[in-house]
């Protein structure tokens, strides 16, 4: 009985979550209310409550997590920057006379800027911001520069270095030690952030390649959708300006990546040289000023905010989901589904799937993983391969229609005349590369977990 006490308090959070209450409260306040009431019929011990000062030490004390405000830090900071007007006015020249030669470039930014930030919505705004009109001004086709925008800013939850892999790493980790405890197994190893960071290249990359091979097919079948220019003009020193506009972002993303990947420095380590570098870049480009550092670090502040408070909230509600009995239902009930540990991995992708469209990846983060994470890994899944499964999965939740988050910052910053219907034709081609990828990797796991056995077998 307590363990269906569970499955209402989970029904009770989705609906307070509907009517718009905010995220981080709506958890520990339906997580105290039920505990109350498991006090009063005396199925809910309070000792699980007691456990939660830990719980917040834990997260106060946690390395990993540092990282966030420094790497939302530098996304902010680069977008201020405007990193991305200067790369998309090159790139878009450099691939201008192309047939598909802008849907490409915007592409290419998308995917530097989603590396760069490490944040969906910031990359989807600006992008939608600075691309979009540009586009339709050379008469593309308003469903396929919608598609070609949402698609490059999702790029972020799986690109590293990202917001979400942190996270996700953090969690993983955490889920893959309980599983190895759990199996009797008392010297668990270890899964890091930067394991995830090189599992999701070959698959990151896979995908902006899927996504080119896309766009110059569709601009050979039907050119008419994306028109090239007449005629574009460059200048002296054309090239040399391309290349300067390139190496910046370049230069940041990979002595951040390559730091983390090198075993030279931990992932809060490169953050904290990812927001100097972030910051050394707005001075070169005279965008650096009091006001600016004022509004980067209010804007941090909040993000960063938001996080930890999800993150506590969720910690309050994952403790009252076990003090129910919660965590032992789930298992019988993956265990029981047929397939085995592929059935109950594809039973779990389904629900996060469709939970993408009500929660944001932080939520499902902190609340969902934590409960089906041990379960899973208990069954033999590779956590590098789960965890990028995960990041592939709610990207391409946040790209579907009516729901998905990407579809709605750039709803909020496209021109009236772009209609709804065509923002959701735009991003199906790109939600049917998306499933095939994960049906890729699903076959062929080692598409993710290759690269980190092979950087990481000596260190």
């Amino acid at each position: 009985m307590d363990s269906y006490l569970a499955l209402w308090m989970f029904a009770a959070v989705f609906i307070v979550l509907l009517t718009g209450f905010p995220v981080a409260f709506a958890l520990s306040g339906t997580a105290l209310a039920f505990a109350t009431i498991g006090l009063q019929f005396d199925v809910f011990d309070a000792a699980f409550l007691n456990a939660m000062p830990n719980r917040l030490f834990g997260i106060m004390s946690n390395q990993t997590l540092m990282a966030v405000p420094l790497f939302v830090f530098m996304g902010v900071m680069l977008e201020r920057a405007k990193i991305a007007e200067d790369l998309l006015e090159s790139i878009a020249k450099l691939f201008g006379s192309l047939r598909g030669g802008l849907g490409i470039a915007v592409l290419i930014v998308g995917m530097l800027m989603a590396a760069s930030t490490g944040i969906v919505g910031a990359t989807v705004v600006t992008m939608g911001l600075i691309s979009l009109p540009t586009m339709i001004r050379n008469n593309y086709s308003p469903s396929i520069a919608c598609g070609v925008i949402c698609a490059s800013g999702t790029l972020g939850q799986i690109i590293p270095p990202s917001i979400v892999l942190v996270l996700l790493g953090d969690v993983i980790s955490s889920a893959y030690q309980q599983a190895q405890l759990d199996m009797g197994i008392f010297s668990p190893e270890t899964v890091s952030v930067g394991d995830l960071f090189a599992g999701a290249l070959l698959p990151g990359m896979g995908l902006v390649f899927m996504y080119l091979l896309y766009i110059i097919i569709t601009a050979w079948l039907s050119p008419n959708s994306m028109p090239a220019p007449e005629k574009i003009k460059r200048e002296k020193g054309f090239y040399l300006s391309v290349l300067k506009s390139l190496a910046a972002p370049l230069l940041l993303i990979f002595s951040v990546l390559g730091s983390i990947m090198g075993g030279l420095a931990t992932p809060t380590e490169a953050a904290s040289v990812g927001a100097m570098g972030a910051i050394v870049l707005a001075f070169f480009k005279q965008q650096l000023s009091l006001n600016t550092l004022q509004a980067v670090m209010q804007n941090t502040t909040r993000v960063t905010s938001m996080v930890f408070m999800v993150l506590i909230g969720a910690a309050l509600f994952s403790l009252v989901f076990r003090g129910f009995e919660g965590d032992e239902l789930i298992t019988g009930l993956l265990l029981d589904l047929p397939g085995g540990k592929f059935g109950a991995l594809f039973f779990v992708m389904l629900i996060m799937f469709f939970l993408g469209f009500v929660l944001d990846f932080i939520e499902i983060t902190f609340v969902v993983v934590p409960i089906v994470g041990p379960i899973l890994l208990a069954m033999g899944v590779d956590p590098v391969w789960l965890g990028i499964m995960i990041a592939i999965n709610l990207q391409t939740s946040f790209l579907t229609p009516p729901f998905g988050f990407a579809l709605f910052y750039l709803r909020g910053v496209a021109p009236k005349e772009i209609t709804t219907g065509q923002i959701y034709q735009g991003v199906m081609p790109f939600i049917a590369i998306q499933l095939m990828m994960l049906a890729i990797l699903a076959f062929w796991p080692q598409l993710a977990t290759w690269l980190p056995s092979v950087i990481y077998t000596d260190i």
